[in-house]
């Protein structure tokens, strides 16, 4: 009870539990339980095996994306091949159609026998000063390329169309060119000088590479071109000379006078302040020069005349007048330079020549005074005959283009294939190890 009376001790007699001995050994928490080792192996096998699907995927799809490239590309290449085959077989049909016409053109020109026709000549033939004579000037400037020039194609070897010295030169300067007026023939060539009057006119750059070479230090070399031929005459070629390229000059670039035979430049005449041609005035000097039928077709290689290269090149806008009285009172609209029939020059503005030239002037352009009073129709077919042979020679051109671009394009093709070839068997080689599992997992 509670309170006063006996206390009495309760107790409970628990026994105390038996001591637990750990053993390591009989207890291996460190393992897994064998139904886990079971389940996390089988997840790793399901993860590997996705993964390898994974990558066979990507893998495959690399191969079918490489596989189109490669099937794209032959099939662009095809067209190319394609493409340049249909314009080398119209550019052959189109040069046989040029070469069969010309000697038809040919026939109709022997139609016209030129010892039937008459001569005009000069009234004066102390003035006339013809190009064989002039030709002889120049052969005279020994030291000159434009005399061994002369001499190389009076030379039955250089005569060949083909022949590499002279195949691309049109000719002297000095040759190019007539003028009726000998007075003004003396002029101009002053003007234009000794060095550019002996000069040599090239139609393309590979004319010019063929008349001299240089050895690797950039010394000219001796044994090549024109210096070959220098040494083969014995008149050796020290001294500097011009060549003028065709192919390189800026052509004149508007119209021409129509219905003018001799194909002149259709110039804006001269205007003073009050609106009115200067007194005195003659003309452009460019379009006083008389060009021979078979420069005035088709000269360059880009069917351009003499006129509209050469001669528009060195005399430009050149004003001519009668007097220098005349050409110093025109002063105001002259923007390129002037002669004057009295021997006043202007080379440019603000530039004169003064005094009077000493000595003779013995290269200038021959008189053109003497002419065959041949039909127009011959000049016709003649002018013909030359724009048909120079098409012919742009067509021909044109081919080689195309016939270089086409063997690059099969080329490139066999190439494209080949490596298709490679490809494709490296896949098959691949698809037949992973057939057999010995394939290894693509890095």
């Amino acid at each position: 009870m509670l309170g006063g009376g006996d206390h009495r001790r309760m107790s409970i007699d628990i026994k105390p539990p038996a001591q637990l001995s750990i053993n390591s050994r009989a207890l291996p928490i460190s393992s897994p339980s064998p139904l886990r080792n079971v389940s996390e192996n089988s997840h790793y096998m399901v993860s590997r095996e996705e993964m390898q699907n994974g990558a066979q995927s990507q893998r495959a799809e690399s191969i079918a994306n490489h596989s189109k490239k490669l099937q794209d590309d032959l099939h662009e290449l095809g067209q190319q091949i394609k493409h340049h085959e249909e314009n080398v077989k119209y550019l052959k049909t189109e040069k046989n159609k040029l070469e069969d016409s010309i000697p038809d053109l040919q026939v109709s020109l022997g139609e016209y026998n030129k010892a039937s026709f008459s001569t005009t000549k000069s009234e004066d033939p102390a003035h006339v000063n013809s190009e064989e004579e002039t030709i002889q000037h120049i052969i005279k400037h020994e030291k000159s390329a434009a005399a061994l020039l002369c001499i190389a194609k009076s030379q039955a070897e250089a005569l060949a169309s083909n022949h590499p010295l002279t195949k691309d030169v049109v000719g002297i300067v000095a040759t190019l060119g007539k003028l009726d007026d000998d007075n003004l023939s003396r002029l101009l060539s002053e003007y234009l000088g000794l060095e550019t009057m002996l000069a040599m006119v090239c139609k393309t750059y590979e004319g010019v590479k063929a008349l001299e070479a240089y050895n690797k230090n950039g010394s000219i070399n001796r044994t090549f071109g024109l210096h070959a031929f220098a040494a083969s005459t014995g008149r050796p070629l020290d001294d500097r000379f011009l060549v003028i390229c065709l192919e390189n000059i800026r052509p004149y670039a508007g119209k021409f006078i129509a219905d003018d035979p001799q194909r002149r430049l259709d110039l804006p005449k001269p205007r003073l302040l009050n609106g009115e041609t200067p007194p005195g005035f003659l003309g452009f000097a460019v379009n006083m020069i008389t060009i021979d039928n078979t420069n005035l077709y088709c000269v360059s290689k880009d069917g351009h005349n003499l006129r509209e290269t050469l001669f528009y090149n060195l005399l430009s806008n050149l004003h001519v007048y009668v007097s220098r009285e005349d050409m110093l009172k025109a002063m105001s609209c002259i923007k390129n330079g002037a002669v004057s029939l009295d021997g006043g020059i202007i080379r440019r503005p603000g530039m004169f020549s003064l005094g009077h030239h000493g000595g003779d002037i013995d290269i200038k352009f021959p008189n053109g005074s003497e002419r065959l009073n041949l039909p127009e129709k011959y000049f016709e077919i003649e002018n013909r005959v030359k724009e048909t042979k120079w098409k012919k020679d742009r067509v021909f051109e044109d081919m080689q283009r195309e016939q270089a671009l086409l063997d690059r394009a099969r080329f490139n093709y066999e190439t494209k294939k080949q490596e298709f070839v490679q490809f494709f068997a490296q896949c098959s080689s691949q698809a037949h190890q992973y057939s057999t599992g010995r394939v290894s997992t693509p890095r």
